[in-house]
């Protein structure tokens, strides 16, 4: 295809991953109510425990409630429409790869969507916890007024932060199969790995609940276990495979 024909194809595949998109937030918006209702509720719940004046989520302008709706509903079509714009985009690119590039994306992301997703499910069964917990820092004589937007980036921050740390083990398996690092160097940093998942565990969830703290760290290092186990099983194809040409990184 001419440079042209590239363009052209571009444009059309993005008019329908926009196209897929818009109705993904048109249906959004429409849910947007009981989607509010779950992330608000640490905020109901602290208000029902420390009273209606201490915690309330506060909209300071004539259009904070439809911006509100508008960015949740932007999140949430961007989730309903991957299925679409994800395949323009792998359709786009696809006649350029190889056999072997073609079958590592495809294993990627077969690896990497329902890893993300259940990061972004434990961050939704965490942020309760943190809020609340933040929260019983404000002395009794305070009161603790949510602003909306700022309320909104907090929470989808956690959850894109929890996602993006349960895909974090199949990028390492990626660099390892790009020959940026090798199994032996990922297993070596299981010391790092075990202090970085057990910090990020105990800011993450509440300090009285041990039992949550201990599972969600628990999880992230046997990811990372897995994939260190998985990269040396790689290298040691790459051995058998091609003994004259593997360079051990390491070596």
């Amino acid at each position: 295809m001419t440079l042209g024909a590239h363009l052209i194809e571009l444009r059309r595949r993005l008019m329908i991953a926009a196209a897929a998109l818009v109705v993904g937030m048109v249906v959004a918006f429409i849910i947007t109510d009981p989607v509010i209702t779950l992330l608000t509720e640490p905020i109901a719940h602290i208000a029902r425990t420390r009273g209606d004046d201490f915690a309330q989520l506060n909209f300071d302008s004539v259009t904070a409630g439809f911006d509100m709706r508008m960015r949740i509903a932007f999140a949430l079509g961007l989730l309903m429409s991957a299925p679409v714009w994800l395949w323009q985009i792998w359709a786009f690119i696809m006649p350029g790869l190889t056999r072997k590039e073609v079958r590592y994306t495809v294993w990627f992301m077969v690896t990497a969507i329902p890893l993300f997703f259940v990061g972004c499910y434990v961050g939704l069964v965490i942020m309760p916890h943190v809020i609340e917990l933040m929260a019983s820092f404000v002395p009794e004589a305070g009161a603790q007024f949510y602003k909306y937007d700022y309320y909104y980036d907090f929470v989808f921050k956690l959850l894109l932060v929890l996602g993006v740390a349960f895909v974090s083990p199949v990028f390492l398996v990626a660099v390892n199969l790009a020959g940026i690092v090798s199994g032996k160097a990922i297993m070596r940093g299981w010391r790092i790995a075990v202090v970085v998942a057990t910090a990020f565990a105990a800011i993450a969830t509440p300090a009285a609940d041990i039992t949550s703290m201990l599972l969600l760290a628990g999880i992230l290092i046997v990811l990372y276990v897995l994939a260190g186990l998985l990269s040396m099983l790689f290298d040691r194809r790459k051995r058998k495979r091609h003994p004259e040409m593997f360079v051990d990184p390491d070596a």
